[in-house]
């Protein structure tokens, strides 16, 4: 029989790192949504938003393998309350720029530059913490927890950005963002781990190589993750670029916050859901639920009303968290956990390859082939690319190491 939801809340780092996780995804709903409607308000451009929202995810990309090599040297806490610090501080100085006036392009895009290499190092950190927080047994609930309490950040975040951009503009929505990220930084402080966190370290490029090796040993893994490398490009520019634009067009600013926070509530089911029902097939659910995530494309491009692109948002929701909770099991159940950040590095890496290119591609797609049909071409990749996956055998018949109960 599985353990209660709310079990691994027993054990007090866990409590600590929960804490922090959920501020900063309160924080990082607010930051992209009242970042987008800054830079519409400075020059209403989808080829400029692109460029800032991209700026972000190039510093992302290429710092992620730097931060997963960290993240199995140096203590994982440690790490999460610098870059949160550092995180509150690059949105200040957004949120400075824009209420003052002198706010531009590549302002923005630079402050975005900063901010990406934060969150790349901070990333695989916070991913490969949670199995030093928690007994084994509790692994799937406290994944699902962890998922579960950050995506209702991330509603309460995507709604007060929405309320503020709207009512008191996107400046003081992202005033607000920075404090958040200084909590986030607070709670993690509280977290304490034994001496046996901290790895030895060796050469940074022998490190490298190791987690390499570990992830391209196992084709399950490496499948799943160019699957993704399609299907966040797809999403970054659908949801960060096109998103945006249409809603301003159509259903408005606080709609789109609605949207963005009803795909939440759906991935807080979704997490419900991934901590009770455990099958042992677990990661090939996941992968074949991906599907789902082309919804919001063909409401947005199909029928841009408020009504479908919520329904559309909250399946996509609930399709992406059981998916999200399957794939941290499968990863902490089968990767040494010496090595579990390095992969998670790789992970991320491959994930968020192509978001830049989503994103800066967007906009000029958009423009000269038209909304409708580059939001339609992007739902077509989704499923393409998941359909591919699902023909892999390993895939299909990873089941799960840990005890699990009926179902």
């Amino acid at each position: 029989m599985t353990a209660p939801l709310l079990a691994p809340l027993r054990e007090a780092r866990f409590r600590a790192l929960v804490t922090g996780r959920t501020l900063a995804d309160f924080g990082n709903a607010v930051a992209p949504f009242a970042l987008a409607f800054a830079v519409v308000d400075l020059t209403g451009s989808a080829v400029d938003l692109g460029i800032v929202v991209g700026a972000r995810s190039i510093a992302n990309v290429l710092l992620l393998l730097f931060g997963g090599m960290l993240a199995d040297r140096l203590p994982r806490s440690v790490i999460l309350q610098g870059t949160e610090t550092a995180a509150a501080l690059t949105q200040a100085a957004v949120a400075v720029s824009v209420l003052c006036g002198f706010a531009s392009v590549p302002l923005l895009a630079g402050l975005g530059l900063v901010n990406g290499a934060v969150s790349a190092i901070s990333l695989p950190a916070a991913a490969s913490l949670t199995p030093s927080t928690v007994p084994p047994a509790l692994l799937a609930q406290a994944n699902a927890l962890v998922r579960l309490l950050s995506n209702t950040g991330r509603i309460a975040g995507a709604g007060l950005a929405g309320v503020l951009v709207a009512f008191a503009g996107s400046g003081w929505a992202l005033a607000a963002n920075s404090l958040l990220f200084l909590a986030a930084a607070l709670a993690y402080r509280r977290i304490r781990l034994p001496g046996g966190e901290r790895v030895p370290g060796r050469r940074p490029l022998a490190e490298l190589a190791e987690g390499w090796r570990e992830f391209r040993s196992r084709s399950w893994v490496w499948l799943v993750v160019l699957q993704f490398m399609i299907v966040n490009a797809v999403n970054a520019g659908a949801l960060r670029v096109i998103g945006p634009l249409v809603a301003d067009d159509t259903f408005g600013r606080t709609g789109w916050g609605l949207a963005l926070a009803v795909q939440t509530a759906g991935a807080l089911l979704g997490g419900v859901l991934a901590a009770h029902w455990q099958p042992r097939r677990m990661l090939l659910f996941g992968v074949a639920l991906i599907m789902v995530d082309a919804l919001p494309m063909l409401a947005l491009g199909q029928t841009p009303y408020l009504l479908p692109l919520l329904a559309a948002m909250f399946l996509s929701g609930v399709a992406i968290e059981q998916f999200a909770v399957a794939w941290d099991v499968s990863l902490q159940e089968n990767i040494p956990p010496d090595k579990l950040a390095r992969v998670y590095s790789y992970d991320m890496l491959g994930s968020f390859v192509a978001m830049p290119l989503g994103q800066i591609s967007a906009g000029p797609l958009a423009e000269h082939a038209g909304r409708t049909a580059t939001l339609l071409g992007g739902a077509a990749l989704i499923v393409g690319a998941t359909a591919l996956v699902l023909c892999s055998a390993q895939v299909r018949g990873l089941v799960r190491r840990a005890p699990v109960g009926p179902g």
